[in-house]
């Protein structure tokens, strides 16, 4: 059904961008697209999400401690911190959410956030799924093969 639905929504003029969505050319999530490339977003307001400096964190979701936190000068009580990364688990993170892209994975935008090939720190993991092909690879890119497509869940636990 997933390869049906791509081709109807394809020859609708949908992009199929990311491995679980479809958008008319222009009008893809810029806040996915945004996570996908581990760009940092701030949330303002009860329960929104926020991404900087590798640190997950939220708002509390209740309105009333939210409202009374900032009328007592204690917005630092709102924040519930769910994750700080450290270097491996953001490039782990980053392929990840990388080949959650069609386009896959930039070998230069690795390198460059992390100043290290991603063949010389990822080499066991790509090769296994390009033996399985479960990747495809050329000198610039990273990404899921369509059997990888199928079983994406498979080649993202390689970088959990």
């Amino acid at each position: 059904m997933y390869w049906k639905v791509k081709e109807i929504l394809e020859k609708n003029g949908y992009k199929h961008y990311e491995v679980s969505n479809y958008a008319k050319p222009g009008f893809e999530s810029k806040h996915n697209s945004n996570c996908w490339e581990q760009k940092e977003y701030f949330g303002f307001g009860v329960g929104a999400h926020s991404y900087t400096d590798g640190v997950r964190y939220s708002n509390t979701e209740n309105i009333e401690d939210y409202i009374e936190n900032y009328k007592n000068g204690k917005q630092e009580n709102n924040f519930i911190f769910h994750e700080k990364q450290d270097k491996l688990s953001q490039m782990k993170e980053f392929i990840m959410l990388g080949l959650r892209k069609i386009e896959g994975v930039k070998k230069s935008d690795f390198k460059e956030k992390f100043e290290i090939d991603i063949k010389k720190f990822f080499n066991m993991e790509l090769e296994k799924l390009l033996k399985e092909k479960l990747i495809i690879e050329d000198e610039k890119v990273i990404k899921l093969s369509n059997k990888g497509i199928d079983l994406a869940n498979l080649v993202w636990q390689e970088f959990v």
